[in-house]
């Protein structure tokens, strides 16, 4: 019997990763990060239309505790990548393409204040949240629908 190899050994320990089949931590806090990403987003969002209100296109700035958020998603899942190769990979994916889309979002939301638009919602950033919402969960709570799946598959 090998003794198994973590690479950030205590971390690993902490998010449960201690050996094969254990239940990893790191994704119920995925799962709770996404949820905390819609929370953000929804804040910044009347947060930009606030700032359109009051001082128009120059005044619109990114919301501190969503990117926070944005960046602490793209890091945990990073860190799931090396516990678990395929879902990491495949959850790192998705949260990447969230970011580049809530970048865009941001943009666009500048674009419609310098032309005098109504702020629309960040739809593409909403549909890619949802996106890594569903695998998240689908990696975190598998384990509700194991038997049923497995019994079919």
């Amino acid at each position: 019997m090998q003794p198994s190899v973590t690479l950030f050994g205590p971390l690993d320990t902490i998010m449960g990763a201690t050996g094969p089949g254990d239940v990893l931590v790191v994704e119920y806090l995925l799962l709770a990060l996404v949820v905390g990403n819609f929370l953000t987003r929804m804040v910044a969002h009347r947060r930009y239309t606030t700032q359109y209100d009051d001082g128009g296109a120059e005044a619109i700035s990114r919301h501190p505790v969503h990117v926070a958020s944005n960046v602490l998603l793209v890091v945990t899942s990073f860190y799931y990548m090396t516990l678990a190769h395929h879902g990491g990979m495949v959850l790192s994916v998705l949260v990447l393409g969230l970011v580049i889309t809530d970048f865009f979002e941001f943009e666009s939301r500048k674009v419609e204040a310098r032309r005098d638009l109504a702020l629309e919602r960040p739809k593409g950033a909403l549909v890619a949240a949802m996106v890594v919402f569903m695998y998240a969960g689908y990696q975190s709570l598998f384990w509700v629908i194991k038997g049923p799946w497995s019994a079919i598959v």
